[in-house]
């Protein structure tokens, strides 16, 4: 390859970096591996003719889709040996993410971890076509199926995650107001206050990786909620503080110990209470919340 193909290569991949790296994470959950995934689909690319591509941006789509098909499916297997429960890794993320309803929706916690219960194939499937609107012909070429099977897959998958994800979706407004009274509540150790916040059926998922503590199973129920809570308090020495912040589109908290970051506090909220609560202590999955992913659809 030739110095002058290689850069015309180089700029299509820097001017869709953004958007294949979202592809990877949506379907992914992990910044590290969607990283790894933007390494091989390059490697790919360079080999490319691109003489022979009439759409570069669907070609390295395709290219990062089945890549992360690939990666995917390895995930599972690993992902079964995870100790305790696994949330996604969090993404502090830029103003425009927030300000674009469908992406940070698509981009939360919680709507990553019904996408979670989809196999590889219909996640695949339903990242490219729900959130990025991919064209059913493309989605085929990328995931090896037919395009009339891709559509039953669409269709199958669309009506699990509609079956899972909340009846409205909250705004930032009304998400950050919960979360400001949960930190109040937080800050006080008021019991009331904090069950006047929780949703009596709040479900509260945290993860450690095995190596800080955690909930090994999720917590249900807003008395459970804050028994967890005020009872771990207690038995902490540290300077616990909260700090506001944007993960994945939506407001959240960062969480500190004596000045040092401990973890992150994403929530879900329905009807101006807070139904989950997403708590990712594990070391190896912040180094993303120290500075902005910019993230994009487009």
């Amino acid at each position: 390859m030739t110095d002058h193909t290689t850069d015309l290569a180089t700029e299509a991949f820097v001017a869709h970096r953004n958007l294949l790296f979202t592809v990877a994470y949506e379907m992914l959950g992990s910044a590290a591996d969607a990283e790894d995934v933007l390494q091989e689909t390059w490697l790919r690319w360079v080999n490319v003719d691109l003489g022979q591509v009439s759409d570069q941006r669907a070609y390295l789509v395709r290219i990062t889709t089945r890549q992360a098909l690939n990666r995917l499916r390895t995930m599972k297997r690993r992902r079964e040996a995870y100790v305790g429960q696994w949330l996604p890794e969090p993404l502090v993320t830029t103003p425009d993410v927030a300000e674009d309803m469908e992406l940070a929706e698509s981009m939360s916690m919680a709507m990553m971890l019904v996408l979670e219960s989809l196999s590889p194939t219909e996640r695949a499937v339903f990242v490219l076509r729900e959130v990025f609107e991919v064209d059913y012909d493309e989605i085929a070429e990328a995931v090896g199926k037919t395009p009339a099977a891709v559509r039953q897959i669409a269709h199958r998958a669309r009506g699990h995650v509609d079956a899972r994800r909340p009846r409205r979706t909250a705004s930032p407004s009304e998400t950050r107001a919960a979360l400001e009274s949960f930190q109040r509540a937080l800050e006080t150790g008021n019991p009331q206050d904090l069950l006047d916040v929780l949703a009596p059926d709040v479900v509260l998922l945290s993860d450690g990786g095995g190596v800080k503590r955690a909930a090994l199973r999720p917590v249900i129920g807003a008395e459970k909620v804050v028994r967890f809570y005020v009872g771990g308090s207690a038995k902490v020495e540290a300077t616990i503080t909260w700090e506001p912040t944007v993960v994945n589109g939506s407001p959240a908290l960062a969480v500190h110990r004596d000045g040092e970051l401990d973890g992150v506090m994403a929530v879900r909220v329905e009807d101006a209470r807070i139904t989950g609560l997403y708590f990712v202590r594990n070391p190896e999955k912040l180094t993303r919340v120290t500075s902005e992913t910019p993230l994009t659809l487009r």
